[in-house]
Order: structure tokens, then C-alpha cells, then sequence
């Protein structure tokens, strides 16, 4: 009998402590902000950053030496598991017979990158949104990019492609939502764009998901990137944590290309 009351009690235990997991999720979940229609609250002003190499602010005022580290951390693949997250590789794959022009593209960067000479970088290239408004049945993304602060309205009401989009840098984007995860089916892209660094060329059969929610106070970004006329499988990139910011969005200063004449070699622009 003794032996029935320690195991009854030691289950009652149990059971409590999971009830108590499942209160504290529920709580977790209650305190994700949401919109008039439920789903999570995914607008504000974002942090951005644009890729540049480890740099630092010094500045010296009567004397006195301050020194500033550049936090571009919503820039790079998140250091630890993010939950909800796809899993990732480090690069896309690339057919055999695309593989040399890849290299090619990567070794002469500097001359090749249409970003380098004000072209636009696209998506999924451009990074997370700057900022984002959501409403009802769509949502808007706004960017700050030295090739013209692009923004991007996305329907969000289960709508299909549009049969007429013109081909884009940015292509066509429908939204739905997956849970609390917003998701956005991208197509319609210009061949001539590059969809990361490395040379990672594309055409215009590209087919871009991006996925976005909520982690605590910070937004997560990750995307998957489908080329089958030149890559071997769906490449998922690294999620990005972008923390919220307090910046206000500024307009670029133009675009106006003047060293590419001066290259003397074929030096990356973050000193690979």
C-alpha cells in the first residue's frame, strides 16, 4: 500500500509539473501581440545594417577617445537555434555544369555584382524589411537600400499570382499565414539578378520563400530559394534575428557609381 501512495503521489507531481509547462506556454503565447483577426503583430521598425567588413566608430572630443562596434548581427546567421526555424546549409547547390561560372562570378566580384554598380539587390538579397505596417489582408515592407528604397505591398488574403505582374527585381508576392508564421510565396523574378553573394546567380524560373515571425521582441527572417533550371535542390538559408529599432527610416542618398574605373584588381568588397 505504502509503495501504491508514493507512486500515486509521484504521478500527481508529474502531472502538475506539466500542467504548470503548459500554463507557462500559454502565458508565452498570450503575450505574443496580435492583430484584430488574431494572428501575431509583426509591425514596427526593424534594425538594419548594410554587409560591410568588421569596422568600428572612434571618436576623439577634447582628448577623450570613444570608441563604437557597429552591431550588424541581424545581418548574420544566428548564432544559436531558433525555434521554428527550417533547417539550413552554409550555400546553395549548384548544378556541375554551373559551377565554374559561380566561381567565376565569386573571384571577380567586384567587377561583376550588379549591386556594386547601383543595381538592385532583389529578394531575397535585400535582407529583412526596415520596416513593416500590417493590415488587414495585406501587408507592406519597407527597405532602406542605396538603389532606391524599394517597398513591397503583399496580399494576404489567400489571393493567387497575378496572371499580368511584369517581371521584377522584387518579383510578385502573395502572403499567407502558417500558424503564427507569415509566409510569402515569391515568383516572377528578372533573370539578371544574384540572389546572395558568392555569385549566386539566377533566371527567371527563381521561386522565393520567405518566412517571418516573432521570437520575444525580435522578428525572424529566413528564406528558401528554388532555381531548377540551375540549382540541384531548394536552398534554406540561416534565419536572421533582427532586433526592433528606434531609428526612423531616412531616404538614401543617390546611387551614383564612380570607382568601378578605378579597380586595379578583383578585391571583395568585405576583404574575403
Amino acid at each position: 500500500m505504502r509503495h501504491r501512495i508514493v507512486f500515486v503521489a509521484t504521478a500527481a507531481l508529474m502531472l502538475a509539473g506539466l500542467a504548470t509547462a503548459d500554463e507557462k506556454a500559454g502565458v508565452a503565447a498570450n503575450k505574443v501581440l496580435r492583430t484584430a483577426d488574431g494572428h501575431p503583430d509583426l509591425s514596427g521598425t526593424w534594425a538594419y545594417a548594410i554587409d560591410l567588413p568588421p569596422v568600428v566608430l572612434k571618436e576623439q572630443v577634447n582628448g577623450s577617445v570613444s570608441i563604437k562596434t557597429i552591431d550588424q548581427s541581424w545581418r548574420e546567421p544566428a548564432k544559436a537555434p531558433i525555434p521554428g526555424a527550417l533547417p539550413s546549409t552554409p550555400a546553395p547547390s549548384y548544378k556541375p555544369e554551373f559551377q565554374e561560372k559561380v566561381k567565376h562570378l565569386f573571384d571577380n566580384e567586384s567587377k561583376l555584382d550588379p549591386v556594386f554598380y547601383c543595381g538592385k539587390p532583389g529578394v531575397p538579397r535585400i535582407g529583412s524589411p526596415r520596416r513593416i505596417i500590417q493590415l488587414p489582408g495585406e501587408i507592406v515592407f519597407f527597405y532602406e537600400d542605396i538603389s532606391g528604397d524599394p517597398y513591397r505591398i503583399i496580399p494576404t488574403d489567400a489571393r493567387a499570382h497575378r496572371a499580368d505582374a511584369n517581371p521584377s527585381y522584387y518579383g510578385d508576392s502573395v502572403g499567407h499565414w502558417e500558424g503564427d508564421k507569415l509566409v510569402v510565396d515569391i515568383t516572377n523574378f528578372l533573370k539578371d539578378g544574384w540572389f546572395g553573394e558568392g555569385g549566386y546567380f539566377h533566371t527567371d524560373a527563381m521561386h522565393v520563400i520567405e518566412r517571418l515571425w516573432r521570437d520575444g521582441e525580435n522578428l525572424v527572417w529566413q528564406a528558401t530559394v528554388d532555381d531548377p533550371k540551375v540549382l540541384t535542390a531548394p536552398w534554406t538559408m540561416s534565419p536572421r534575428v533582427v532586433k526592433p529599432s528606434n531609428d526612423p527610416l531616412e531616404e538614401s542618398p543617390p546611387c551614383i557609381e564612380d570607382d568601378g574605373n578605378r579597380l586595379l584588381n578583383s578585391d571583395h568588397h568585405q576583404q574575403r
